[in-house]
């Protein structure tokens, strides 16, 4: 048997697991939860979410990859064969997660290049791709121009906005912020919706293999190489977040954006969906379930303390989201003060973020140039290494379940990215946002439930919970307490249901900003879900089918 790869250093792997959990959303959707769902009041449940679901979790899979050192696929068939295909749908979610999460880095990737010029290309209106509705967003908005507006909604910076051909009728100004990510960057004015992709974005088709050589030059080697590229894109973004609350501090307007962040609203606690909100924005925040957190760990020396690992990196993954908030309302305070806006009509969440609201916060500062450098290279490598994380989980899961894929891991990465770069090209096109947006929805957000839920079950109630204790014990010498028990056998699996309970009350079919996708896509969509899902029965009936003797023996 091959002696497998080790972290060079600890830290290595420390600065992979921070890298990958904390990602894009840390800095485009929790702030904008907390402001949304009762400012400093939101920590409570969010606290409690973390405690009792979100730390058990990422506690459980790192064990899990450190004790058994292997990827997903055998990893799951080890604890019990009947849920090797949690294995095989964990990887099938994150080859659908990387699918699309590596399109919005290509994003990332166009507007930092597209920063290197002094004249910042969203800063004003009267290019190509503008229309006569475009507003000078460095302007600030007056008394006539609010009385010229059929609908004062429309200067809300949403994810994006739909094109012309979906609501002409609706609008009346737009940024020019606006315009140049959804018409000068995604050109997504001559798609009519998902059914009319049209001609491939040339720009983005090259910054999205960049993306993908940037991958493939960082993890060729394993994760002796992705290691030491850790150390600039997990370190890089709080250089300039620190930079940046600096900067932000000395702006007009910071001081009551920050106000609006955390001035606490206990009242909202009475809602349900504050706790749902609560709940997702943890999970999906640390990432357990996605084969990630098992695959590093499994690189790690047997005795390596991962009880300390566990909880270290799941407090900066969370503290890195309360401290980025404090710099996005400085900057929507900003903007509200610039604009003439109230905050609550800056506040938004999502790419509309940080690819339309900060770019122009940013065009009016002195120094617009280097903000923007400094910015979307943060951006940047927020998303790289969490791709790396996910493309790993792909890598490590499979050259362990077929060796011969180990042994060959600069031409088994090299055709894994390249199959991505092809399949990617229907989301740089000029429909493509659609499909990102497919993905985003159907890829990952329900399988991974299922998928963790079953998780779950298979350490707690098929392995045994205190089989499991007694891993742990053999590892860092000390036994899980009663309360890790009780959490990985009762309270986890119920965190889960919680989720996935509210979420199907809630489920509407995908549509955005008044564009409702067509049938065959919610059915595609709920293909692509079931796909991961379906592994899991799959092979459990396979498993039951092809076992020799009695099925259940009792000792």
């Amino acid at each position: 048997e091959e002696e497998r790869d080790t972290w060079a250093k600890k830290i290595d792997f420390l600065l992979s697991v921070v890298g990958f959990s904390v990602d894009l959303a840390n800095v485009w959707r929790f702030p904008y939860l907390c402001y949304k769902n009762g400012g400093g009041a939101f920590l409570i449940p969010y606290t409690l979410m973390l405690i009792i679901g979100g730390i058990p979790l990422f506690y459980m899979e790192l064990a899990l990859g450190q004790f058994n050192k292997t990827g997903a696929i055998t990893c799951w068939a080890a604890i019990c064969p009947l849920f090797k295909g949690t294995g095989w749908a964990v990887v099938l979610i994150a080859f659908y997660t990387d699918f699309f999460y590596n399109v919005i880095i290509a994003w990332c990737l166009h507007f930092f290049f597209a920063s290197f010029t002094s004249d910042l290309p969203w800063m004003s209106c009267g290019n190509d791709w503008n229309t006569e509705r475009c507003f000078d967003g460095k302007k600030k908005i007056n008394q006539t121009t609010l009385n010229n507006s059929a609908n004062l909604s429309s200067l809300n910076m949403t994810l994006v906005d739909l094109p012309a051909t979906h609501n002409d009728t609706k609008l009346s100004i737009r940024s020019s912020a606006q315009e140049y990510f959804e018409r000068g960057m995604l050109a997504l004015h001559n798609s009519k919706g998902f059914m009319d992709l049209g001609q491939l974005q040339w720009q983005l088709v090259l910054c999205l293999a960049g993306v993908y050589l940037i991958c493939y030059f960082s993890m060729w080697k394993g994760i002796l190489v992705s290691g030491k590229v850790v150390w600039f894109t997990a370190l890089f973004p709080y250089v300039v977040l620190f930079i940046l609350m600096i900067r932000g501090a000395t702006l007009p307007g910071a001081g009551e954006g920050v106000k609006y962040y955390l001035t606490p609203n206990f009242t909202r606690l009475a809602s349900s969906q504050v706790w749902v909100d609560a709940a997702n924005q943890v999970f999906f925040s640390l990432g357990p379930g996605f084969g990630v957190l098992l695959a590093f760990a499994s690189y790690n020396p047997l005795h390596n303390n991962v009880y300390r690992d566990a909880i270290l990196t799941s407090i900066i993954n969370c503290a890195t989201s309360f401290f980025s908030g404090f710099i996005i309302f400085m900057i929507l305070g900003y903007m509200s003060h610039n604009t003439g806006q109230p905050i609550e009509d800056v506040a938004t969440e999502g790419p509309g973020l940080v690819f339309i609201v900060y770019p122009e916060a940013i065009s009016t500062l002195p120094g617009a140039t280097f903000w923007a450098l400094i910015f979307f290279l943060m951006l940047l490598t927020l998303g790289l290494d969490s791709s790396f994380g996910g493309s790993e989980a792909i890598i490590t899961a499979l050259a362990d379940e077929f060796p011969i894929l180990r042994r060959h891991r600069e031409l088994f990465v090299g055709c894994l990215f390249s199959l991505y770069f092809v399949v990617g090209l229907a989301s740089v096109s000029e429909g493509g946002f659609y499909v990102v947006r497919l993905m985003e929805t159907f890829g990952a957000g329900y399988s991974i439930l299922f998928a963790v839920f079953f998780e779950t079950v298979a350490v707690s109630w098929a392995y045994g919970v205190h089989n499991f204790a007694a891993d742990i014990e053999a590892m860092i010498g000390q036994k899980p307490g009663p309360y890790w028990m009780i959490c990985w056998r009762f309270i986890a699996p119920g965190f889960i249901l919680f989720i996935i309970v509210f979420g199907l009350v809630n489920y509407a079919p995908l549509e955005h900003e008044g564009y409702i996708y067509p049938v065959y896509a919610n059915v595609l969509g709920w293909g692509i879900a079931l796909s991961s899902i379906l592994c899991i029965p799959g092979f459990a009936i396979y498993s039951m089918l092809a076992a020799k003797g009695p099925f259940l023996v009792v000792s």
